[in-house]
């Protein structure tokens, strides 16, 4: 069974930065591609960033140009590098991952990890 396990939340203030990690049970992490999401209090869930396994980027609008995804396949792990961050960032951030190929209807959420930015 496939697990996704966050870590990395916490308090940080405004203009400051934080990185999330997302760590992947089994062999599936290679073949999958990963994304973090967040959603906030009483708002809908949105994507933040995605990385396919050939390391092309997305990114959600509202944090193009301050943060950074990544992956290293051989720690089986997914990076959230969160610069200059906001007060708007505060939410809880979700680690995914959706198979590829012969594991394309796999997906899989973590349980979440809080961010929260504040004076």
């Amino acid at each position: 069974q496939v697990q996704l396990v966050e870590s990395g939340g916490g308090l940080v203030q405004p203009g400051g930065s934080l990185r999330l990690s997302c760590a992947v049970s089994g062999s599936i992490f290679r073949l999958s591609t990963m994304g973090w999401y967040r959603q906030a209090p009483g708002k809908e869930r949105e994507l933040v960033a995605d990385i396919t396994t050939g390391g092309s980027t997305n990114y959600g609008a509202s944090v193009n140009g301050r943060f950074t995804v990544s992956r290293d396949n051989a720690k089986n792990t997914m990076y959230l590098q969160m610069n200059s961050l906001k007060p708007e960032d505060t939410a809880v951030y979700y680690c995914y991952l959706k198979g590829t190929g012969i594991f394309r209807n796999l997906e899989v959420w973590g349980q979440g990890t809080l961010v929260q930015v504040s004076s």
